[in-house]
């Protein structure tokens, strides 16, 4: 995939629980400060693709933006969202759509764990899954966790440092949620919810959304937003057999999932391999997913978590920051938003104007993940 899509605007509203605004203002505010930062205006926009779970039409934030005749199309892939609402905005460029267009995830959530509600139906998968509670996404990732350490030797102390590291983050993060650093002690102390995951290896659901702009490459130059270019992107589902999220059954033999199969494509059509990748943004609704998806995502071998973690490789000084703005951990889900948040951070981190939580060499090229149900992920490559 060549160079041909800019991305040129990103804003942000913060995450966190926001009882006085809607989904929607937050919305708004989030794709103004896109075009602020773009230096456009909505009458710019050609084209629109809006992601939310809790707002069956945000569409309908054209009340706040403006009356343009702008299409705006609503999609909903789970976690995968907001990755996905970039991918479908460039596309539709790419295809003479447009030639400027803005993607806005947004997302209110209730406290407590995401569910199915009573029934199966809406899954599509037999009541007897949601019956033992594997819809409570705690549980399968406890489970998945769990084969994980015991296949390839990651320790207890290994999933706390992961959630040490994102707190710590996140208190150097002004946009953040949780901005109070976290010791390992607090962690290990805090209330196990599935073993071996405690409550602060955890995300919460939370409030927020965030924006992109993006345009043809060739004309990125006219606007003020110092352009960040969209290498690679790739958005796929399951295979048979996999160990993925809303999964009955997995096979006995090594079979690829979603996200590994997303990261494959991605650097292939980005014509780069994993070793060049300077920074991360990956998919933490748990400790567990964190590490399992860095080598799922080709970062790093199965395994060699436990040494590059415990040495401090992916803080903000370490050979490869891992979710530098503090991750779901800090900054919970909203989960329409949170792959635009992912996009959002490596922009600003590759434009080196991050602030306090800034990684303090340069940086060329990231990546962003996102997974989730029903075992799909989204994976992109941004570069200078």
């Amino acid at each position: 995939m060549a160079n041909d899509i800019a991305i040129i605007g990103v804003g942000l509203y913060g995450f966190g629980r926001h009882a006085d605004i809607s989904a929607i203002q937050m919305g708004v505010s989030a794709a103004n400060q896109a075009m602020d930062d773009a230096g456009l205006k909505w009458t710019d926009i050609e084209v629109g693709y809006v992601g939310s779970l809790s707002v069956m039409m945000p569409e309908t934030m054209t009340k706040f933006l403006g009356y343009t005749g702008v299409p705006m199309s609503k999609m909903f892939n789970g976690c995968a969202t907001g990755g996905n609402l970039l991918l479908n905005t460039a596309n539709a460029i790419r295809a003479g759509r447009a030639d400027i267009g803005i993607c806005i995830g947004l997302d209110k959530h209730p406290k407590g764990a995401f569910s199915a509600g009573e029934s199966m139906d809406s899954t599509g998968l037999p009541q007897w899954y949601g019956d033992v509670g594997l819809t409570v996404n705690p549980q399968f990732f406890a489970m998945k966790i769990q084969r994980y350490m015991h296949d390839y030797g990651i320790s207890p102390e290994t999933l706390t440092r992961t959630a040490v590291k994102a707190f710590r983050n996140g208190e150097l993060n002004p946009a953040a949620w949780r901005r109070r650093a976290l010791s390992a002690e607090e962690i290990d102390n805090s209330m196990m919810v599935c073993d071996p995951l405690r409550k602060y290896h955890f995300c919460s659901p939370s409030d927020g959304a965030a924006a992109a702009i993006v345009c043809r490459a060739d004309i990125a130059h006219r606007f003020s937003g110092t352009p960040i270019y969209l290498r690679a992107g790739e958005f796929v589902t399951r295979q048979t057999g996999t160990i993925d999220v809303q999964a009955t059954s997995f096979s006995s033999t090594p079979t690829i999932g979603a996200s590994e199969a997303a990261a494959r494509a991605a650097f292939e059509s980005a014509g780069i391999g994993p070793d060049e990748i300077d920074i991360v943004q990956c998919q933490d609704t748990e400790v567990g997913h964190e590490i399992m998806h860095l080598a799922e995502l080709g970062l790093v071998e199965h395994g060699e978590q436990e040494a590059l973690i415990r040495d401090g490789g992916t803080s903000l000084g370490g050979r490869l920051p891992v979710n530098t703005d503090g991750g779901l951990l800090a900054n919970g889900e909203p989960i329409g938003a949170s792959g635009l948040r992912q996009v959002h951070e490596v922009v600003r981190q590759l434009r080196g104007v991050a602030g306090p939580h800034q990684v303090q060499r340069e940086l060329k090229t990231g990546i962003t993940h996102v997974y989730g149900f029903p075992g799909s992920s989204c994976v992109t490559i941004l570069s200078k």
